[in-house]
């Protein structure tokens, strides 16, 4: 009979063989988490943590959810696994008709995938190939039915391109990859990526010389009118994430912008894709950052919070008229040939199905904003740190960010590691959080107590200034 491994083990196995993603393992220092309860995190020598960061921006309604829990066990009892190719399970099933009543009007498709990046690589190929399917008023045409004799026909090159954002982040798969915009994580792949239309993220903190925050979100949607007008025969499909762009170091968009951004997307006929896999599920408040802005995209992209942050699983959402384009007879090869293994897992779709009675049983969204307005009370005083440059905020998604001038708005150079420090003193207080380079980010599970925010907040003050001690 084999015995556990020790703590001592399990760090030296830990540095020899796993390799952490996003991680310098260099300079890596072991935190080994072996169980958790609600938003606490306990490491293998009995050591707590809040959850500051809902183990990276996934974790709704806390760890070890009794509702949660037995509904992954009750699934266990039927069947783990079986492929969506050619066949489906009923949790899956019921999961698709609840994610279509529950999603902003007219999204009434839904194709699994595993997590964000491929529910944003479902959306690019989907919209690449509606245009190569369609032929209508804008220009695109009939994909030709091919036989084992015929060769591949040519194809139009109109709707070849995408538009999004600077510094915007999708995920770390190819496609996803070029339509993000974080140069420090992708910098060294552009080779591989495919041109992409960008425009300067509609940043509110960093605004361009002479442009007012008043004036902000006109200036920012005549930039996006403008690249229409050029380029809207070429785009096929224009990617957003909605209200904030999370991994850029939570940079908020005027408010509405993104409105504006469907308005113009319909003016010019060009898809819309909404990338919700950080922003959704209640994280702004709402269960769709889209609502806030009364919007309805021609994709949606979940994943993260869909399962409660239990299992990996994700979700693009699409419209009768983009699902209309991909049904034809087997000659005619309209099918969308895409699919993963574990798509629609049904483990995974019990997660997501009680991650979503929960809702409604415990009232996640009606709580939340007590907890909203704390946080904004918590962001206010802190706001007034000399080091504090921006505090960002978005239902319970906060970014804080530290500058070395307020005045100038000079950033503290990424090698002095200072929102990493700020991170680092947390740790001694019992808070675990993980920054984006200077920004601190604030993103606790939906089912934080307002005791646990007020920890979290008092940490990251006293780490603030801790660290950036001049």
């Amino acid at each position: 009979m084999t015995s556990e491994p020790s703590f001592d083990d399990l760090k030296r196995w830990d540095a020899e063989h796993l390799w952490h993603p996003f991680t310098q393992m260099a300079e890596y220092e072991p935190l080994i988490i072996q169980r958790a309860r609600g938003c606490t995190l306990i490491d293998v020598e009995g050591r707590e943590y809040l959850d500051g960061v809902s183990s990276l921006w996934c974790n709704i309604h806390g760890h070890g959810h009794p509702k949660l829990d037995a509904a992954i066990r009750k699934q266990l009892d039927e069947v783990a696994h079986v492929t969506l190719l050619g066949m489906a399970h009923p949790t899956t099933i019921k999961l698709a008709r609840r994610l279509t009543q529950l999603a902003p009007a007219g999204l009434n498709h839904v194709f699994f995938s595993d997590d964000g990046a491929t529910a944003v690589e479902v959306a690019l190929k989907m919209a690449f190939q509606y245009w190569r399917q369609t032929e209508n008023r804008r220009g695109a045409c009939v994909l030709r039915s091919i036989t084992q004799s015929e060769t591949v026909p040519s194809m139009p090159t109109q709707r070849t391109k995408y538009l999004a954002w600077d510094s915007a982040y999708h995920g770390d798969t190819l496609g996803s990859v070029s339509v993000g915009g974080v140069a420090r994580f992708h910098e060294m792949f552009r080779p591989l990526l495919f041109d992409v239309v960008r425009l300067p993220a509609p940043d509110m903190y960093r605004l361009p010389p002479g442009v007012t925050r008043e004036a902000a979100c006109d200036h920012y949607l005549k930039q996006f009118e403008a690249a229409l007008r050029e380029h809207a025969e070429s785009l096929a499909a224009v990617v957003i994430e909605p209200l904030l762009q999370a991994a850029a170091g939570i940079i908020t968009h005027p408010p509405g912008f993104l409105r504006g951004v469907r308005d113009l997307t319909r003016k010019y006929g060009v898809l819309l894709i909404a990338d919700e896999v950080a922003v959704g599920m209640g994280r702004t408040g709402k269960m769709f950052a889209c609502e806030q802005e009364g919007i309805s995209p021609d994709f949606l992209c979940l994943a993260k919070g869909l399962t409660g942050g239990y299992l990996p699983l994700a979700a693009t959402l699409t419209t009768d008229e983009i699902y209309s384009a991909f049904l034809g007879s087997y000659e005619e090869s309209k099918s969308f040939f895409h699919g993963h293994t574990y798509s629609g897992n049904p483990l995974g779709a019990a997660a997501a199905l009680a991650t979503l009675d929960l809702f409604q049983e415990e009232q996640a969204l009606q709580k939340l904003q007590p907890k909203v307005a704390r946080l904004s009370e918590h962001l206010a005083r802190i706001a007034d740190h000399p080091h504090v440059g921006d505090v960002r905020q978005r239902g319970l998604i906060a970014g804080l960010e530290l500058v070395r001038d307020r005045q100038t708005k000079e950033p503290f150079p990424w090698s002095e590691k200072r929102g990493s420090r700020v991170c680092q003193h947390a740790l001694t207080e019992g808070v675990w959080l993980r920054p984006l380079g200077n920004v601190i980010v604030i993103m606790p599970p939906l089912a934080i107590s307002l005791k646990e925010l007020d920890r979290i907040c008092g940490a990251v003050e006293h780490g603030i200034t801790a660290s950036t001690v001049l």
